[in-house]
């Protein structure tokens, strides 16, 4: 039997997280018993070329066809190649790689076959983590929340504390750590904050092909456009009650709005349209977090961290902070869901993901030679 559904024991899973941003793939080990952190292994990133890349941006949007079909290929590849070699791993968590998200609509659609990848790999792999809630109602998405509450259990916090992810898409988790589970009434609220490095790395894609903003050092020489970010914060999104999320390029038209600008002041204003989302995201908690803990690539861009520092009334710090990794911490999160999955229990809540009840998502498949 799976030690993974063992109740009591601890696991030495391995999680993997393609973003939305399409830089590569991450894979991380933790060790957990679904509730507490135990500790935290090793990990590899596999960047995507550029190539490789590109095939995965013209899979955005698509359900099935030539273009998924492609983007597939490339997110099982690159998988294989981050997750071999990693030794005495009990289970995997895989993601894959989201084209298309509608949950409200036609669902979401997450390409990558955890069958294959199991065979593979020879271990078992939980995968497909946002159908399950999605059918019941809920966004699907973030999916993190459940492990975010336990790094706070994690890191010792008394007081609530925020996680911000800011890769393609930003997101938001806010935990009150005095409660005792996840699924308890008031323990979190996450939700999409609105678009994040997507938009920024997309236009110095087209105009300099380059793949984000190293350092800030685009932005922090340019002015931010006050009327486009004016008519940025006019979109009916933020003022929507969370749960709530998006799709990767629900936010496209942002590009529109800085079309007139420079490169440099382009940059500097979609940046600042990140920042000033999170603020109004910010306005949705409960109360005020102690601090905000930020993971993703985001926290690399000093101009966005200062531009959220300003304008946050708490501190913005790093997750490394703390003594996490945010390079890692969505891949680790996924190794933490796996094993929560292997057991039976819940992966999200109406609070997380608006779902109509708490629900674990998630499908099991094990190596046909698997006893």
């Amino acid at each position: 039997m799976l030690k993974a559904r063992q109740a009591g024991t601890v696991v030495r899973a391995l999680g993997a997280m393609s973003g939305t941003s399409l830089d590569g793939v991450d894979a991380a080990v933790i060790e957990t018993d679904g509730k507490e952190i135990f500790g935290f292994g090793p990990s590899v990133y596999r960047a995507y070329s550029q190539e490789e890349q590109a095939v995965l941006t013209a899979g955005l949007g698509h359900w099935n066809g030539a273009p998924a079909k492609a983007a597939a290929h490339i997110v099982e590849t690159a998988h294989r190649d981050a997750l071999r070699g990693f030794e005495s791993v009990e289970l995997v968590g895989f993601h894959g790689q989201t084209l298309a998200h509608e949950p409200h609509g036609r669902g979401t659609c997450q390409v990558g076959d955890g069958q294959a990848l199991a065979e593979a790999l020879g271990v078992p792999v939980v995968w497909d983590f946002r159908s399950a809630d999605v059918a019941l109602g809920g966004e699907g998405a973030p999916l993190a929340p459940f492990f975010h509450f336990a790094c706070a259990k994690w890191m010792g916090a008394t007081e609530p504390v925020a996680f911000l992810n800011l890769g393609g898409v930003g997101n938001l988790t806010w935990v009150d750590p005095s409660k005792t589970s996840p699924e308890e009434e008031g323990a979190l609220l996450a939700f999409d904050t609105g678009p994040a490095n997507a938009p920024l790395n997309d236009l110095l894609r087209q105009r300099r092909g380059v793949a984000f903003d190293k350092d800030g050092l685009i932005a922090a020489q340019g002015r931010v456009a006050t009327g486009a970010l004016e008519l940025f914060l006019a979109e009916a999104y933020f003022g929507r009650i969370p749960p709530k999320s998006l799709d990767r390029n629900d936010f496209s038209e942002m590009i529109e709005l800085v079309r007139e600008l420079g490169d440099e002041d382009a940059a500097a204003t979609l940046t600042a349209m990140c920042a000033a989302s999170v603020a109004q995201g910010l306005g949705h908690c409960p109360v005020a977090p102690e601090r905000i803990l930020v993971t993703g690539g985001g926290r690399h861009n000093p101009v966005l961290m200062q531009m959220l520092t300003v304008s946050l009334e708490c501190p913005v710090e790093p997750v490394e902070a703390v003594g996490l990794d945010g390079d890692m911490l969505e891949a680790q999160a996924f190794a933490y869901l796996a094993v929560r999955v292997a057991r039976g229990m819940a992966t999200s809540c109406p609070s997380t993901t608006g779902v109509q009840a708490c629900v674990g998502g998630g499908t099991v498949s094990q190596p046909e030679d698997a006893s």
